[in-house]
């Protein structure tokens, strides 16, 4: 095993407060002389809108779709995927809206504002393909 100093061989923790028969916050708070909290903060975070963005249940998106730098492309795949979609419960508009719409309001201030100016005029774009401009 690791290097464990004497205090933690003892049940202690380097300030002499026992270890055992303390709760889980306790033993954060005093440390048990051994790196296992540490662990779980150095975790990159996941976000749940990432989840959806990749594996949504209403539409297969093609990779790379709020990427392009043409917001015609990017309505025309969104238009594609939504059509091809069975797992969608309202219109293909609505879907492929709805998934424009969310990437932009979960990607907050982490999307640039070329990247922003090019999805807001996605929106436009989807209306013309889909009649409703």
């Amino acid at each position: 095993m690791g290097h464990r100093t004497t205090a933690a061989k003892h049940g202690q923790n380097e300030a002499n407060v026992p270890l055992r028969g303390i709760g889980t916050s306790a033993r954060r708070r005093y440390g048990t002389g051994m790196a296992t909290a540490k662990r779980t903060r150095d975790r990159p975070r996941r976000y749940w809108s990432s989840d959806v963005t990749r594996r949504s249940n209403a539409l297969d998106l093609e990779h790379g779709v709020f990427t392009a730098t043409d917001p015609r492309k990017v309505a025309a795949s969104l238009k594609r995927s939504a059509e091809a979609s069975k797992r969608r419960k309202g219109t293909p508009y609505q879907s492929a809206m709805s998934m424009l719409n969310f990437y932009l309001n979960r990607g907050g201030k982490n999307v640039t504002v070329r990247r922003r100016r090019v999805l807001e005029r996605a929106k436009g774009e989807l209306r013309k393909l889909f009649g409703r401009a």
